[in-house]
């Protein structure tokens, strides 16, 4: 049975490249892929038909919004999320906790479960890095174990609306997706400090 791999899409530049960028490619390396976008991002991406042409590629629906409490769940149990892109304000409250839309309520509880590998790639600028809350934001999620795909290497910050057109680092993050499906990162499981473990 194939890993399930749990994209989520934010409301930041490249998420319109995400069905070429990430889908594909992680359907070619064997993964089932689930798609969860934040409302902003499904309305970008309705509007432009890519969230028809990426539930026609994976088969399953794209969420936005929460089911009923009768309705059955949409996307099987997911194996790796990758939040991709990221914006500022999504990393902030997946470091406080804070759930208020789907995409964010999956990713939260991800974060706390067991043997669920969670992969974010910040799309961010300069000033992003200057707030002062934004270091203790990703110490955070550190701890809690997320692999976070981000530095000058991966992703040079430019000022805002300063930056070059450019694509997601795409490789990059394939290649955390990657290491997750064949364990050569460690989950959530090594990251739990020894106080909090059950």
């Amino acid at each position: 049975m194939a890993r399930v791999l749990g994209v989520v899409g934010c409301a930041a530049s490249g998420v319109e490249s995400l069905r070429t960028g990430l889908v594909e490619p992680a359907l070619r390396d064997g993964w089932r892929v689930a798609v969860t976008l934040t409302p902003t991002a499904a309305t970008w991406l309705r509007s432009t038909g890519e969230l028809e042409r990426i539930e026609a590629l994976t088969g399953l629906p794209v969420r936005d919004g929460p089911r009923l409490p009768t309705d059955a769940r949409p996307h099987p149990p997911v194996d790796c999320y990758a939040i991709v892109p990221a914006t500022a304000n999504t990393v902030a409250k997946l470091a406080l906790g804070l759930g208020d839309n789907q995409a964010l309520t999956q990713v939260s509880e991800a974060i706390g479960t067991r043997g669920v590998t969670v992969v974010v790639f910040p799309r961010i600028n300069a000033a992003h890095v200057r707030h002062p809350a934004w270091p203790h934001h990703l110490a955070a999620l550190e701890q809690a174990g997320v692999r976070l795909i981000y530095g000058d290497d991966v992703w040079p910050l430019h000022e805002p609306r300063s930056e070059p057109d450019r694509d997601l680092p795409w490789t990059s993050i394939l290649d955390a997706i990657r290491a997750a499906r064949f364990g050569e990162i460690s989950d959530q499981d090594s990251a739990i400090p020894p106080n909090l473990s059950p």
